[in-house]
């Protein structure tokens, strides 16, 4: 009796270092493999509970590359469980509010935060002066919690790249990233970049229309990330503001229709469509079978809408 309680206990034994050795695995590929987490989902300006402003990180081997910072980025990689002290590289689409208006906020709480490490910026000017200004304007603070608080100095850290053109952006261990330019008027250049990793192909479209451009930069991407917009919804929209005449028109012109997004999709060869940056973002009457079933009209991929903090 003894004896084969002995070996049921061995057994567990047993059961218990493959199941431990076999967690260990897991958890070692899943740090190996490429994260894309969408941050915000949002489209426009104006705050809301229901999403976040535009913004997506891109993980790869620790290391966190992120593509446009709406507001509350930084907090929104903490509810992703992203340290900010792992952010390398910032990438700007273009210069609209809902897409850099926590772009100084990101490298300078990182920085309050614990990091260290050089973080380098990249996007359309006038990238260099916005990065200047912010930390004249916030001066007082980082000059104080270097002379106070002992941290390395951060201005030293930060490196800006401008973006005038398409073509390759940066090379590292981890990933290519290129880009190319969209179109989404009155604001140019505006850009969509393609991030090229060990194990997966990611292309973050930005603000623009139905784009040619964009088609030749995720051509056999696994996945295309794509601002959309669902055109019967846009009245509702531009009914709760005083100037929806205008706000409809530059709407119309500087975004890309559902449907097109699925067409772009299509046209691409991409494995999986994500929906994001909603116009409307917060209508009711919109569900998310009507956004799928636009896309998939014209897409015959796999088809997500996005939500924030959802990783893909």
């Amino acid at each position: 009796m003894q004896a084969g309680a002995d070996r049921r206990a061995f057994l567990r034994g047993v059961a218990a270092v493959v199941s431990a050795a076999s967690c260990a695995n897991t958890s070692e590929a899943q740090s190996d493999k490429t994260r894309l987490i969408l941050l915000g989902t949002g489209g426009g300006p104006r705050p809301r509970k229901a999403s976040s402003a535009s913004a997506q990180v891109i993980i790869c081997n620790n290391t966190a590359y992120v593509v446009d910072c709406g507001n509350g980025v930084a907090r929104q990689l903490v509810f992703a469980d992203v340290a900010l002290r792992t952010v390398r590289h910032i990438f700007l689409t273009h210069q609209h509010s809902d897409h850099n208006a926590d772009y100084g906020n990101l490298i300078w709480l990182a920085w309050a935060a614990g990091l260290a490490t050089r973080v380098d910026a990249w996007g359309p000017p006038p990238l260099a002066k916005m990065t200047r200004l912010f930390f004249e304007m916030n001066a007082i603070d980082i000059d104080g919690r270097i002379a106070n608080e002992g941290r390395v100095p951060l201005l030293p850290l930060v490196h800006v790249h401008e973006l005038q053109a398409g073509g390759l952006v940066m090379r590292d261990e981890n990933v290519r990233v290129t880009a190319t330019l969209v179109n989404h008027p009155p604001l140019v250049p505006a850009f969509a970049y393609r991030f090229d990793c060990a194990d997966r192909s990611i292309v973050i479209s930005g603000d623009t229309t139905r784009s040619d451009n964009l088609v030749k930069l995720a051509q056999g991407a696994d996945v295309l990330v794509h601002a959309v917009l669902y055109v019967p919804a846009l009245d509702r929209l531009v009914a709760r503001v005083p100037n929806s005449t205008a706000l409809k028109a530059s709407i119309m012109a500087n975004q890309t229709s559902v449907e097109d997004a699925g067409r772009v999709a299509q046209a691409a060869g991409v494995k999986t469509l994500v929906l994001s940056h909603f116009v409307p973002a917060d209508d009711p009457e919109v569900t998310d079978e009507m956004w799928i079933d636009a896309a998939r009209a014209h897409f015959r991929g796999s088809v997500i809408v996005g939500k924030d903090l959802m990783e893909i």
